[in-house]
């Protein structure tokens, strides 16, 4: 089992729960965070920890959030390693919450 960034983050990319995953198995990507799914241990510690609730257990992801199960291990490959936390973009919270996010993710 593994936890799923979800859609809310993309233009959000808070990195409080990059903070406190004790096996470094987040990933960076230019407006965006993944979770490389063979790493995480399930712990859960990540999911209370994102401002924007961008974080699902694999087995609670909402169907709508179902292509980013694959999308965050494709990413997890590609895009570097992130252990600490880093300032939020400075427009996070005009995206919080906002729909239909997907197609602004870059790669």
């Amino acid at each position: 089992m593994t936890f799923v960034v979800g859609e809310d983050c993309i233009k959000c990319k808070h990195t409080d729960c990059v903070e406190v995953c004790p096996v470094d198995c987040f990933y960076e990507g230019p407006n965006f965070l993944v979770i490389h799914p063979d790493e995480c241990i399930d712990c859960a510690l990540c999911e209370p920890e994102c401002p924007v609730d961008a974080i699902f257990s694999e087995d609670e992801l909402p169907e709508d959030q179902q292509v980013f199960l694959e999308l965050n291990a494709e990413l997890a490959e590609i895009w570097p390693n992130i252990t600490e936390m880093k300032e939020s973009p400075p427009d996070a919270e005009e995206w919080a919450g906002k729909p239909n996010k997907l197609a602004l993710l870059e790669r």
